[in-house]
């Protein structure tokens, strides 16, 4: 079938839109035909080159749609069933599944090419197959989960990466608890999603932390209790510490994928507080931290790989927590774009304009 896709060529260059054939569904495969996919941070962190990813390839890995066919073998999902996409597979046979940690599914992040250009050559969905910067994608069924719900198809996109992973570093990874204090340093769309998962949970106080005041006030709206505008000589550190008595939070989460503010929630935090690293870094940045004061400290620091979600379990559960209301995605989705609009939509996020920025079909 003829499908239309963003095509990334290598960093740097736009993505042109182009017509692909797209296969038939195989074993164990499903045809999803995308109502809406999200432009997460991870997406342009290829485009950037900061992700080691060569194109050319489909990107985006945080999507929704409806099960248009499926191939021989599936038992899952079945035509007309509303899924969102995981860009990590939950096999739930391997060894880290079947003890709990799907995110560390070894079936790993590429899948084999299902896209075919005009001039022959096959192209692969970049994260897990997933594609949803095009149409229709064909992927496995261990990377979809089945909700049943009227949430709109574009806040269901989220769920599929940004708001998993910022919920998912609070309520899985750090496992935040009633009364506890936290903060959170870069306020998109993992950033209020961690936020409002700090909320949810019950902490007491949440400071918010970005560079821009406009996100420190939508970060306000949606459940932080204090906001720190770091930059222009002010030390967000200090900030935190006097918001916190001195001491520091229980826990920080650094949403933006850089060494030296990774290294500023680790001196947020009290001792025996948590730094949470959560954001994507090149992959060969490291963190130095002084050893005297981990040790003495009790300080921890700690990963957390797609808000160390179980997807069949989580995904459901935060579409529960959207439809009971406590959970608000419409808040986040800064704006809507048709698929030609793509690139404007990542000058737009590294321009610190969005929360986040929706591809509607």
């Amino acid at each position: 079938m003829k499908v239309n896709g963003a095509v990334f060529l290598g960093q740097g260059s736009e993505m042109p839109i182009e017509e692909l054939e797209l296969g038939e569904p195989g074993v164990g495969e499903v045809l999803v035909r995308y109502g809406a996919s999200g432009l997460c941070h991870s997406d342009l962190s290829v485009l950037n080159g900061t992700l080691p990813i060569p194109g050319p390839s489909i990107l985006g890995h945080e999507g929704a749609g409806t099960v248009e066919a499926v191939g021989s073998g599936v038992e899952k999902v079945k035509v007309g069933d509303t899924v969102v996409v995981s860009f990590i597979p939950a096999c739930g046979r391997c060894w880290h599944c079947v003890r709990g940690e799907s995110q560390l599914c070894d079936v790993g992040f590429f899948a084999p090419p299902k896209f075919t250009r005009a001039d022959g050559a096959m192209l692969a969905g970049a994260l897990g197959g997933c594609a949803t910067f095009a149409e229709c994608t064909v992927i496995h069924e261990r990377s979809v989960v089945k909700v049943e719900t009227d949430v709109p198809v574009e806040q269901l996109a989220l769920i599929g990466c940004g708001v998993t992973t910022g919920m998912g570093a609070v309520m899985n990874t750090a496992r935040v608890e009633p009364g506890s204090t936290v903060a959170v340093i870069g306020c998109g769309g993992v950033g209020t999603a961690a936020i409002q998962g700090a909320r949810i949970a019950g902490a007491s106080i949440i400071i918010a932390v970005d560079t821009l005041q406009s996100k420190v006030d939508m970060a306000m709206k949606l459940g932080a209790t204090h906001g720190v505008v770091a930059g222009e000589g002010r030390d967000p550190v200090a900030a935190v510490k006097e918001l916190t008595g001195g001491r520091g939070v229980d826990y920080a989460f650094e949403v933006i994928g850089h060494a030296a503010t990774l290294l500023q929630a680790y001196g947020m935090v009290r001792r025996r507080g948590t730094a949470v690293a959560v954001g994507v870094p090149k992959f060969d940045a490291t963190l130095e931290v002084p050893i005297g004061d981990l040790i003495f400290g009790e300080k921890t620091v700690i990963g957390s790989l797609y808000g160390s979600a179980q997807v069949m379990r989580d995904f459901p559960r935060l579409v529960r927590l959207v439809e009971s209301g406590q959970l608000d995605l419409d808040a986040m989705v800064s704006s809507t774009l048709s698929l030609g609009q793509v690139n404007d939509g990542f000058r737009a996020m590294e321009a610190g304009e969005v929360i986040r920025s929706v591809i509607t079909y």
